[in-house]
This record gives structure tokens, C-alpha cells and sequence, in this order.
């Protein structure tokens, strides 16, 4: 059975309660962590990882909203909550990168149904962050709404650095697989020629050995025919 490792919602929503401008890395950094602990020990689905997303995105939504200090630069900070996801998901999409790598090394084909899937979802990280933060932007207040709404835009506009990085990582593992495919191909085609090459010799080989048996055999009944008459 497969744990599910939660993220500590009480100690994120503290943290961003508390916030200032300053501590914008600290907290990009304690939303990266919290975002990767919700996903250890669950398998890297869409689903898990849209759950993940929401969580960690509600626990700073709701910090926030709490937090006295962040009027000023609510957007600052919730855009360092957001870059704290997309790290997290870089590591997701190097994660799957090395998984799939090896099982091509092992011979996988990532046009099988269920490798071919992982390779689509991973072009779709960057859709599910955007949509799980437009989700969190319409169930806000009208403060924090304002708030979110800069960093969506950003985010619709820019893209994310995990979806720029899980596109070139599909592509890539296609690529591979392509050129392992072409090669495999060549190999064949190289080792069928050579049998083809030493099909031929062989029956040569054996028409010899056939010619020559038949020879000698003819030569020992005219021997033996001789030897009768006399």
C-alpha cells in the first residue's frame, strides 16, 4: 500500500500569515518543499499532482488572506509561492525524465499505451499549475483575487519554467526513442544481410559437399563394376 505523504497546511499558512517582501525566497523555497513532500510516495499522475497543487495553494491563499503585513506586495508574494510550485515541478519533470530514460535503455517502447500517457501528461504540467491557480484567483476574496490576478496573467503570458522544460523533455525522449528505433532497424537490416550472406555460403558449402559424395560414389561403382567383369 502506498503511503500518501500530506503537506503540513498549518505550518505553510503560518508562514505566509507572517510574511514580508523580504522573506520572498524563504518562502519560494518552504512552498517548493511542501509541494514535493505532498507528492512523495504517490504516483506522479495528473491527479496526484493537481491535488498537490491545490493543497499547497490553499494553505497559501489562506495564510495570506490572514496576513496583515502583505497588502503592499500580496502579488510579490504569491508570485514566489508560485515560482516555490514550479520548482517543485521540475523536479517531477526531471523525475519522469530519468524513468522513462531508463526504461527505454531497458528496451521500452514509448509508444505503448501507458508510457505513451506519462509522455503526453508531462506536456500538461504547466496547464494544471495555471489552472489550479485560476481556480484559487475565483474562490478568493476580492482582495486576494486582485492579488492573483497579475500573477495569472503572468504565468498565461510567460508560461512556466517546469512546462517550457517538460515540453523539451518529451521532445527529446522522442527523439531518443526515434533514433533508437532507427538503429535498432540498421542492426537488424546488417545482421539479416549477414545471415542472408552466410546462407548462401553454407549452401554452397553443402551443394559441395553434395557434388563431391556423388562423385565419389560414382567412382566407387565403376570400380566395383570393374572389378566384376574381371
Amino acid at each position: 500500500m502506498v503511503t500518501k505523504s500530506l503537506i503540513d497546511a498549518d505550518t505553510l499558512v503560518a508562514q505566509f500569515q507572517s510574511a514580508t517582501a523580504q522573506q520572498g525566497e524563504q518562502l519560494r523555497k518552504a512552498v517548493a518543499v511542501a509541494t514535493l513532500q505532498a507528492l512523495q510516495g504517490r504516483e506522479l499522475t495528473l491527479k496526484n499532482i493537481r491535488s498537490a497543487l491545490k493543497s499547497v495553494t490553499d494553505a497559501v491563499g489562506s495564510g495570506m488572506a490572514r496576513n496583515p503585513l502583505a497588502g503592499a506586495d500580496a502579488e510579490g508574494l504569491l508570485d514566489k509561492a508560485v515560482a516555490g510550485m514550479d520548482d517543485a515541478l521540475l523536479k517531477a519533470v526531471e523525475a519522469n525524465r530519468v524513468a522513462l530514460g531508463q526504461l527505454m535503455a531497458q528496451g521500452a517502447d514509448l509508444r505503448e499505451k501507458h508510457l505513451s500517457k506519462a509522455l503526453a501528461d508531462l506536456d500538461k504540467f504547466e496547464d494544471t499549475l495555471i489552472s489550479t491557480v485560476r481556480k484559487a484567483a475565483g474562490g478568493a476574496g476580492e482582495q486576494m483575487a486582485a492579488a492573483w490576478g497579475p500573477v495569472l496573467e503572468k504565468m498565461q503570458a510567460g508560461g512556466t519554467v517546469s512546462g517550457s522544460r517538460a515540453s523539451e523533455t518529451a521532445e527529446k525522449l522522442m527523439d531518443d526513442m526515434q533514433a533508437a528505433v532507427r538503429q535498432s532497424r540498421a542492426a537488424g537490416l546488417k545482421a539479416a544481410q549477414a545471415m542472408a550472406e552466410s546462407y548462401a555460403a553454407m549452401v554452397g558449402g553443402v551443394l559441395l559437399g553434395m557434388s563431391e559424395a556423388l562423385q565419389q560414389g560414382g567412382s566407387g561403382s565403376k570400380s566395383a563394376a570393374a572389378r566384376k567383369k574381371g
